[in-house]
């Protein structure tokens, strides 16, 4: 005879994921910590200041020190190819497959 098994439990972030505005927030302070935690280690593995990153990439070492603090995430892609280009990255635009298209 099989055991009917208990529902499972949602956790404390899958709950408040299903709310549409604390999702957004969330999603905007990841973004943040993304391009936060990315630069940081790109440029230690790179072992290049703040400084020499800027002066090489063209982009005030302000802009720079806020994206690696998080202060900001907005940047355009003028200047964040030639900082990924110092960091000997490349942007890449991949297409997710998960995304579900709208029917007209």
């Amino acid at each position: 005879m099989k055991k009917n098994k208990a529902p499972e439990q949602l956790s404390t972030f899958d709950k408040l994921m299903q709310d549409p505005e604390w999702k957004a927030g969330f999603e905007k302070g990841y973004e943040k910590f993304l391009i936060s935690e990315f630069l940081i280690e790109a440029m230690e593995e790179n072992k290049i200041s703040v400084r020499k990153l800027a002066e090489e990439s063209g982009v005030s070492p302000t802009m720079i020190q806020n994206l690696r603090s998080g202060k900001s995430s907005n940047i355009s892609l003028n200047t964040l190819t030639p900082i990924l280009s110092v960091l000997h990255y490349k942007l890449e635009f991949v297409k997710d497959k998960k995304v579900k298209r709208i029917k007209k």
